[in-house]
């Protein structure tokens, strides 16, 4: 029986995923895997026996990579399991900005209570919420993942001029996306052109507080910013001078902080953009799904840390190995099987910034400990294991 440790309330669905080799919990003994949503690791003390950590969502700010990554722990996201969800909600957003709907709302309910002069009140007042139609403004989609190529995809439809930045697409994203979509080889130029503006980019200590002052000078007076991605994307103080001085007419957000709370020209939404049933059940069954089959078989897919790597289900023996990424390593693992007369059937080598991941299939021969002591005592091999 294996044991997986829960950090959150997971989806059942996602759950079912494991079948009944595997026992589930949030205090189980030796895990050798846990999943999680939004709880925060960086406090824990995380079991030696963690193979692995799961975050059903696609955003690992709460997980402590770099501890993780010296210790052989392999961490998985889910990019694009709740891409639909977060999209609808920023197209949401597109629309909020535009046609001032909230405000409208709320000054709609002061009326209670004035009975039969409520029409000619609509009336009279609904002029002072009017706003444009986005049909034929242009819109910039910065980051082309899972979530921005499908908002850009939307806005195309919606009869919108769309200007993509993204100096990092894969070739996947590019096949997805629409072929009327605008590509811009610099931030500075969809700063300048745009009436809308949505950021879809992961936050790393570069992007952190990238939209600040010196951004916000840039764009057109009258810009409205959708931010459905993180909120440390954004200076706040930098982002309340750029609406008091016209630069931005609407801030929407899925990221609220008391500061913007308040703000007329702020609409703060409290982090919905992943809240559907449909979005955690398929995070969850991602997420269980990569979990799986890495303690089963060694395969990595979707891991912020090592590299995708992927030989399918074991046959015989399967010896992997997480190592740093540098020269010569490769041939000393080789050579320790070789010493001992065991012949490699298949080997697959990723690298992945400073780490690398090597997998070794062994269909005749025996993986002792003996050839495991050995390939610890290599100088920059950080963890060994032996599936059956």
């Amino acid at each position: 029986m294996k044991n997986i440790q829960t950090l959150n309330k997971i989806a059942k669905i996602g759950l079912d995923e494991f079948g009944g080799n595997y026992s589930c919990g949030d205090e189980v003994a030796n895990p050798c895997g846990i999943i999680l949503r939004s709880a925060s690791m960086h406090d824990m003390e995380i079991p030696q026996s963690v193979l692995a950590v799961a975050r059903a969502g696609a955003g690992v700010n709460n997980i402590p990579i770099d501890k993780c990554s010296e210790t052989g722990i392999v961490v998985f996201n889910t990019p694009g399991a709740n891409a639909n969800a977060v999209k609808e909600l920023c197209i949401a957003g597109l629309l909020l900005s535009s046609r001032k709907i909230a405000p409208a709302i709320e000054w709609a309910k002061t009326l209670d209570g004035k009975g039969d002069e409520v029409p000619k009140l609509v009336e009279k007042g609904k002029s002072d919420f009017a706003g444009p139609e986005i049909q034929g403004k242009t819109i910039g989609i910065i980051g082309l993942g899972a979530i921005g190529r499908l908002v850009a995809n939307v806005a195309r439809n919606l009869h919108m001029n769309v200007i993509g930045y993204d100096p990092y697409i894969s070739v996947d994203a590019a096949w997805e996306l629409s072929r009327a979509v605008k590509k811009a080889t610099d931030l500075k130029s969809v700063l300048e052109e745009c009436d809308y503006i949505s950021l879809h980019m992961p936050l790393t200590p570069e992007t952190k507080g990238m939209f600040n002052s010196e951004a916000f000078s840039q764009m057109k007076k009258g810009v409205r910013l959708l931010n459905f991605s993180r909120g440390e994307l954004v200076d706040n103080a930098d982002l309340k001078a750029a609406i008091d001085s016209g630069i931005i007419d609407c801030y929407v957000t899925d990221f609220p902080t008391e500061d913007m709370l308040n703000c007329e020209k702020i609409i703060a939404i409290p982090h919905l953009g992943a809240s559907t049933p449909e979005s955690e059940d398929n995070c969850a069954v991602m997420a269980v799904q990569e979990l799986k089959d890495f303690i089963e078989n060694g395969n990595i897919k979707n891991s912020v840390n090592f590299p995708d790597c992927d030989l399918g289900k074991v046959i015989g023996t399967r010896v992997t190995v997480i190592h740093k990424n540098a020269p010569g390593l490769l041939t000393q693992i080789s050579d320790k099987f070789a010493s001992k007369g065991v012949n490699i059937e298949n080997m697959m080598n990723k690298s992945k910034k400073d780490y690398a991941y090597t997998v070794l299939d062994i269909i005749d021969g025996n993986v002792g400990d003996d050839i495991v002591k050995e390939l610890e005592t290599i100088d920059g091999i950080v963890r060994v294991r032996v599936i059956k």
